[in-house]
């Protein structure tokens, strides 16, 4: 696991950075890079901790729960320093936060370790992340991206080194790793864009549908059964963005 966010992290810093030089675009702020370095730190956190949850812990557990710590902590922050959007777009947001905690219940085995540690650890990981990476000034983008990419590496290799944790991937999966690693790097930099021309509280809840998208790929591609709660979790996902589009 360890290996495989290691080769997603690097991947990010090669792509951001070549097209930062591409681009053009001037070096950020002092202050661009602190909200950058600690997005990353935030960032590590949330994928490590997630990761770990799935593997030890139920799903039903901690999907949701990361999920909607995920989603509030930058919804918190936003209607906190941009206001409350309208009537509708505040239907919209309570929507979305049921729809995350609707399509993200997975069925778990009864009993065992529930992985309640691990799934708030990558809730505030990742809300924060998406909180400061909503805060950096405007017209920065692509150098934040690589500051907040190589602040993962060393505390990548810190966790292997000091913890002894395995690291090498196996080769099978280098290249899915780093297709990962290039849509994970789209996907920032699209969030990151998103926050400084709109609302940071709708760009978080709209990222944060990122389960509903898994779970209509899984059954288009590899034909899983979708339950009674992902076609309601998905629905109400729509809803949502109508009425935020609608206010």
């Amino acid at each position: 696991m360890l290996g495989v966010v290691l080769i997603v992290e690097l991947v990010g810093v090669v792509l951001a950075a070549g097209a930062a030089l591409l681009g053009g675009e001037p070096w950020p702020s002092p202050e661009g890079i602190a909200l950058a370095l600690g997005a990353g730190s935030f960032g590590t956190l949330g994928i490590l901790g997630l990761y770990r949850g799935l593997a030890v812990g139920r799903m039903g557990i901690v999907a949701p729960v990361a999920a909607v710590l995920g989603v509030s902590v930058p919804v918190a922050a936003g209607l906190v320093l941009e206001g409350i959007p309208g009537p509708l777009q505040v239907l919209g947001i309570v929507t979305g936060i049921a729809a995350v905690i609707v399509v993200s219940r997975v069925p778990g085995p009864v009993g065992g370790r529930s992985g309640i540690e691990f799934a708030l650890a990558a809730g505030v990981g990742i809300g924060g992340f998406n909180m400061l990476i909503g805060q950096l000034p405007e017209g920065e983008v692509l150098w934040p991206l690589v500051a907040l990419r190589l602040m993962a590496v060393p505390i990548m290799i810190l966790i292997v080194v000091l913890g002894r944790q395995a690291w090498r991937v196996p080769r099978g999966a280098i290249w899915p790793a780093i297709i990962v690693g290039a849509f994970d790097m789209v996907g920032n930099l699209s969030f990151l864009v998103a926050a400084q021309v709109g609302a940071l509280a709708i760009t978080a809840l709209i990222a944060s549908f990122y389960p509903v998208v898994t779970i209509v790929l899984a059954i288009a591609v590899l034909g899983e059964r979708v339950t009674l709660s992902h076609a309601l979790g998905i629905a109400m996902a729509v809803a949502a963005i109508a009425l935020i589009a609608a206010g």
